[in-house]
């Protein structure tokens, strides 16, 4: 029996007034995609942070997540600095905000290629940096790599931006890889590039993905299990075929009747 990569159990998220995510439990399997579904403000994104061990010091977890064998809750800064970027990596919603405006983007993606290369005890100057970050510039179908290293974010577009923090999330070859709304930002032409990408990478490294959207029709592309959250609790979980098909809560339901109103609103101005 396969051990699951990722186990969460009773997970709750609070500060010192406010309940935020309350006993949450699910799994994620090694190379499986699994997706959060849900408003905003239904803590899919605040579990994706608690799951990286990213969340802010006023918020309080408690249960257990066990990511690659570790415990996370309650774990010291130097053990969580190891799993990051070995064991998970994150792709923001906004890669203008994720990236360092005052560094050129070749930089950006050699930190963590660095890491990766020194921890598996391979050389990491320069030419052999340099050779990597080409392969995982070509890998993310970048253009113009000769270009793209030396520009500063504010000089690419949006999608080559979320590429770059593709790029930089798979330099350490994680096992899991969180995507927190990757498209939202971006035009819907770039946006379906992005998920046609995101899925062939995923599929190619053989990693695990976590999914995390309120886009109904772009979850149902890109995961094979879903959890539906609703005020910090999950409301429904399955496979996405069962769920975004037959939803049995009334909530689940209503996301999937407004999904689908959206989507013949947009084929009637077609």
């Amino acid at each position: 029996m396969t051990q699951d990569l990722l186990s969460v159990q009773n997970l709750s998220l609070s500060t010192a007034d406010k309940g935020l995510v309350k006993n949450l439990s699910f799994t994620i399997a090694p190379g499986e995609r699994f997706g959060l579904i849900g408003e905003s403000g239904s803590g899919k994104s605040l579990t994706s942070l608690a799951v990286s061990g990213l969340l802010p010091p006023s918020i309080k977890p408690s249960g257990r997540i066990i990511l690659d064998g570790q415990e996370i809750v309650g774990a010291p800064g130097k053990q969580l600095d190891s799993l990051r970027g070995d064991a998970v990596a994150t792709v923001f919603q906004e890669p203008l905000t994720a990236l360092d405006p005052l560094m050129p983007l070749g930089k950006q993606i050699a930190l963590p290629l660095r890491r990766r290369l020194r921890r598996e005890g391979k050389p990491s100057g320069r030419a052999e940096v340099n050779r990597h970050m080409r392969d995982l510039i070509d890998q993310v179908r970048l253009p113009d790599p000769e270009r793209l290293v030396r520009a500063y974010p504010h000089e690419v577009s949006g999608g080559q931006r979320q590429r770059v923090a593709i790029a930089m999330a798979l330099a350490c070859r994680p096992k899991l890889l969180i995507a927190d709304e990757p498209t939202t930002a971006l035009d819907v032409t770039t946006q379906d590039q992005i998920i046609k990408l995101l899925t062939s990478l995923v599929d190619e490294l053989g990693i695990a993905l976590m999914f995390i959207s309120h886009d109904l029709a772009v979850v149902g592309q890109m995961v094979e299990r879903v959890m539906v959250m609703r005020n910090g609790a999950c409301v429904e979980s399955g496979l996405a075929a069962d769920v975004l098909t037959a939803p049995k809560d009334s909530y689940t339901q209503t996301l999937v009747d407004a999904a689908h109103r959206f989507d013949a609103a947009l084929e009637g101005r077609s």
